[in-house]
């Protein structure tokens, strides 16, 4: 079989399980498979593929719905590679807005907290980004925070980065300079019509924000006074049609300044506000 010949049957094999850009994953799988990068295939399709076999494995996989990064235990976050697996959420870009504005307000010197860790991918990105602040990554999944270590190492901050296992604020001690987080958002009744990518192969605790997907931000909020300091900054997450209702929150537990953010798309992205100003 050729390269192309494997190529065209891996498109179509994802196609027909309706697979959400197709022929962008039968490209990427065939590199990460086959070390096959697109100007080779495009240049060199007629040449044989001794591990079609192996690749085409790899399509089947992807045709079942498990997430591209998960096959390939990897994706790219802020610029940083990050380690990924069924037990954590695959990071997404329009979460680089959160650290993007957690930046502009962590001064050097400063400590942060970052709640529903994860993959830790907002930690480690403030941290990398920054090499004067520390901080601390909290959740409830002993198995998402060895991903968090591991990702800590791989980019050298495993020494700026405390990882605790708590709910929320449960193993959480001090205060700090800035609060972060993205909770789980998703009503529990709206999980189950979300891509089969996210409710069959993603964890359901790092999705579930209760009945009416703000759970979390009641909770967070109402204990995060304990452990930030005066005129920190607390930013969070959340889903595209939730930033006036978190807004709310904010402003009845006395956050000034607070703000609704959109992300590129135009969507509400995050929330953020300052304790007390």
């Amino acid at each position: 079989m050729t390269i192309s010949e494997a190529v065209q049957k891996a498109k179509k094999c994802l196609e027909e399980n309706h697979v959400p850009d197709y022929s962008a994953d039968a490209l990427s799988l065939l590199q990460f498979v086959c070390g096959i990068d697109r100007a080779r295939y495009y240049a060199c399709g007629g040449e044989a593929l001794p591990d079609a076999d192996r690749y085409l494995d790899a399509v089947r996989i992807r045709a079942s719905r498990v997430p591209l990064q998960q096959i390939m235990g990897e994706t790219y976050f802020f610029g940083l590679r990050f380690v990924v697996t069924e037990d954590v959420l695959c990071p997404r870009i329009e979460t680089e807005l959160l650290v993007e504005e957690a930046l502009k307000r962590l001064s050097p010197g400063n400590r942060f907290l970052d709640l529903c860790t994860g993959s830790g991918c907002i930690a480690v990105s403030l941290l990398n980004a920054n090499p004067e602040l520390t901080g601390c990554g909290c959740d409830l999944s002993k198995k998402a925070l060895s991903i968090a270590f591991q990702n800590a190492a791989l980019h050298g901050v495993s020494d700026r980065l405390v990882l605790r296992c708590g709910n929320l604020f449960d193993a959480v001690s001090g205060t700090y300079d800035m609060i972060v987080s993205n909770p789980p958002y998703i009503a529990s009744d709206v999980i189950e019509t979300l891509m089969e990518e996210v409710k069959c192969h993603e964890p359901r605790m790092a999705l579930d924000g209760g009945e009416d997907g703000l759970s979390f931000y009641r909770r967070i909020l109402k204990d995060a006074g304990k452990h930030l300091k005066e005129e920190g900054w607390l930013i969070v997450e959340t889903g595209y049609d939730q930033g006036d209702a978190v807004r709310s929150i904010f402003i009845d537990h006395g956050y000034g300044e607070v703000r609704v953010m959109q992300d590129l798309a135009g969507r509400d992205r995050i929330v953020l506000g300052c304790r007390g100003v």
